[in-house]
């Protein structure tokens, strides 16, 4: 291997590695689940069980969203039941703005699919360690919701 070469595989190689460390993945839990069909019933929950640890610090705590560029609402409503260790359980009717007055989506496109990370709760303190379960419920009139293709959560430290 020539000088050249080896200058710019080791060019390469460091800029690989810098652009690596920027990209920050600090979330705790972050997923989809498919929506069958992207058909979202009612009856069809989504539930992502979580481990927590450290109760100190606080927690963000986002609902991931993908729909097609054929939904045709602006908003969405959700049930959000968050499940503790010792079994009780706390339900929020939570709206969410998907798109602009005059149509614009809000998520961020590829292709005929939007995704959002939509802010839930910000510094959460969970007040007991252990298995915690969020379970996502759709709540609009129709039923089932077209045109979402999965939902999920992301759960990361607050700073």
């Amino acid at each position: 291997m020539n000088a050249v070469m080896r200058v710019f595989l080791i060019a390469i190689l460091s800029l690989s590695f810098g652009l690596s460390s920027c990209i920050r993945n600090d979330a705790l839990v972050d997923t989809h689940q498919a929506i069958a069909g992207h058909h979202w019933s009612y009856l069809n929950k989504v539930q992502i069980p979580f481990q927590i640890e450290d109760t100190t610090p606080g927690y963000n705590i986002l609902i991931n969203l993908r729909h097609t560029a054929d939904y045709k609402y602006s908003n969405i409503f959700f049930l959000v039941h968050i499940l503790s260790p010792d079994g009780k359980r706390s339900t929020e009717r939570k709206e969410f703005r998907l798109a602009l007055p005059d149509g614009e989506w809000l998520g961020k496109g590829s292709g005929n699919i939007y995704s959002y990370q939509l802010p839930y709760k910000a510094g959460y303190r969970f007040n007991k360690k252990g298995r915690y379960v969020v379970i996502l419920e759709q709540n609009m009139r129709n039923n089932p919701l077209r045109e979402v293709t999965d939902a999920g959560l992301r759960l990361e430290l607050a700073k």
